[in-house]
């Protein structure tokens, strides 16, 4: 998530959960400092005493794997790279005493490494020359890939619009739980393609926060979107004063529409986004955080879901001639967690699912389980794709 969207205390609180529930984890595992003199593997090491460095800073272009490790630092929890202002591989969560990593495929050029709230904060990557060429078979099924995926991101963004509007009628209205159901039936669409938003981050605007930041995310004056109206709507149960937000969150979705409009993506961007989606229901959705106060966690969570299997299922084919074993065991394993995602539908709540409340820690536990087993073959695809 983008530095504005979610506070360091997410990470360190997904920790604590998850350690009752599962072993907690970054897609990483203990907490030793990752070192390499792979040219293709940038070792990017955050201190509290000395920030976030980095053990070189000049590559060939092509793939670029970034391994995290965070020694001490619980004032920093993500790492960043920047093509101009634009996000184009991150990961967030890196709490300290874990480690995580994540691949991009880059052209020659000058790029930005950004630790927020680290000190410093930002250094500049340079990729020089030209990426070797891929196999032809290998390279029609990558192009392929993104293709399809471009498709189902864009038809996404299309039905989000749709619905928001339907949204924004309801809450001019006057019937609240008509404006409830609006917002139950809006919420799946940006579950599904969340990370092509926090791409979009400036020093003007931050479109993941605009729409989907959650209260103390942001600071209260400029909280708005889905969760400001969630809390009007559930907490609150009035339609009063949510017309603004309402007007709004078309309005960023309308601007979220035309920038994805405009996007190509290479496979490791369908790769980040798949694991990013996983990292989004480890770290919100499994602690009942995201919608505190309508509590369809489950909606968001199988849709969550949904969008990583879809990145994953267009890279799938490519994946499989790089390594076929990897490509076998996470098909499997989000077979599992989907699986377990539809015992909890229901045709008693306009979500599809039943209440996040209604949950124990048993299913808590196989839920953080079933997560986790999809996570970390995953967690490899990137670099597998970035590298090939």
């Amino acid at each position: 998530m983008t530095p504005l969207a979610r506070p360091a205390l997410v990470a360190t609180g997904v920790c604590a959960l998850v350690s009752v529930l599962t072993a907690c984890s970054s897609s990483g595992g203990s907490p030793k400092t990752a070192t390499s003199s792979d040219s293709k593997v940038a070792n990017v090491t955050i201190t509290a005493a000395k920030g976030c460095s980095v053990d070189h800073d000049s590559f060939a272009a092509g793939g670029v794997t970034f391994k995290i490790t965070n020694q001490d630092a619980t004032a920093v929890t993500e790492v960043e790279l920047l093509d101009g202002e634009q996000i184009i591989g991150e990961k967030e969560n890196v709490a300290a005493g874990l480690t995580g990593q994540f691949a991009v495929s880059v052209d020659a050029g000058k790029y930005t490494l950004y630790c927020p709230g680290a000190n410093p904060e930002k250094s500049t990557i340079t990729v020089t020359g030209k990426a070797a060429a891929v196999d032809t078979n290998l390279a029609t099924l990558l192009t392929q890939a993104t293709g399809e995926y471009k498709v189902y991101v864009d038809r996404q963004v299309g039905y989000l619009l749709s619905a928001v509007k339907t949204l924004s009628n309801a809450v001019h209205g006057t019937d609240l739980a008509a404006a409830q159901k609006a917002y139950k039936l809006a919420r799946p669409f940006y579950e599904k393609i969340e990370p092509v938003a926090e791409t979009f981050v400036s020093s003007t605007q931050n479109l993941d926060a605009n729409i989907d930041a959650r209260a103390g995310d942001v600071p209260d004056a400029q909280w708005s979107g889905f969760h400001r109206i969630e809390k009007g709507l559930f907490a609150d149960r009035s339609l009063a004063g949510l017309d603004h937000f309402a007007d709004k969150l078309v309005t960023d979705v309308t601007t979220l529409r035309t920038k994805t409009a405009g996007l190509t993506y290479k496979a490791p961007d369908l790769a980040n986004g798949a694991q990013e989606l996983l990292d989004e229901v480890a770290s919100s959705k499994i602690t009942g955080e995201e919608e505190r106060y309508s509590h369809i966690d489950i909606l968001d969570m199988a849709n969550n879901v949904e969008g990583s299997q879809q990145a994953f299922a267009d890279l799938q084919p490519a994946l499989a001639l790089i390594d076929s074993g990897l490509a076998a065991r996470i098909s499997t394993a989000f077979g599992s967690l989907t699986t377990l995602l539809n015992h909890y539908r229901t045709g008693a709540d306009a979500s599809g699912y039943v209440l996040y409340s209604t949950l124990n820690d048993t299913d808590r536990r196989a839920l953080a389980a079933a997560v986790k087993a999809v996570q970390e073959p995953l967690s490899q695809v990137a670099s597998k794709v970035a590298n090939a």
